[in-house]
């Protein structure tokens, strides 16, 4: 075998390892990001939910919108909001705002959306079982999450969290 062979048999095995490790690389992240958007998927249903100052007992249910004033899509969502606050209100289902802002700029934010909203909590969204904005909950009268939606919300879904309040 001569040299020139001998040195094109070894480029051709080191180019084999190299994508053979490109390919499990990207097999392997795929495989990790997948794991990591499941375990951020949302609020586990069943989970029990508490909020200082707020009675979950005082009705069958209660909506609750967990927003953030950074959230461009909490923005972009407020047209919804605002079919959603009066449906809310007109079955008799409290509305309870979570934000990680100061209760007085999360007041604001949503006044500038149009959303007059009672009760606003500044709290940690990790609280209520929240790791990405806007995320909408149900919570039943013993405080556990019967429904949740995270996202800017597509019409079908919209549909369903209208329908859970009838």
């Amino acid at each position: 075998m001569s040299v020139l062979e001998k040195r094109l048999e070894i480029s051709v095995n080191v180019a084999i390892l190299c994508a053979f490790l490109m390919v499990a690389a990207l097999a392997g992240q795929r495989f990790w990001l997948a794991r990591s958007a499941d375990r951020l998927s949302g609020p586990e249903i069943g989970a029990k939910v508490s909020l200082a100052g707020v009675d979950w007992t005082k009705s069958g249910r209660t909506l609750v919108l967990a927003l953030s004033t950074t959230c461009h899509f909490c923005s972009e969502s407020a047209e919804f909001y605002e079919r959603l606050v009066p449906e809310a209100t007109n079955h008799g289902v409290p509305i309870v705002a979570v934000l990680p802002q100061p209760t007085a700029e999360g007041r604001s934010y949503l006044d500038g959306l149009g959303l007059h909203v009672q009760d606003v909590i500044q709290t940690p969204l990790t609280a209520v079982d929240v790791v990405g904005t806007p995320t909408l909950l149900v919570i039943d009268r013993t405080g556990k999450i019967s429904k949740a939606w995270v996202g800017k919300l597509a019409p079908k879904q919209e549909g369903q969290v209208l329908a859970s309040l009838q």
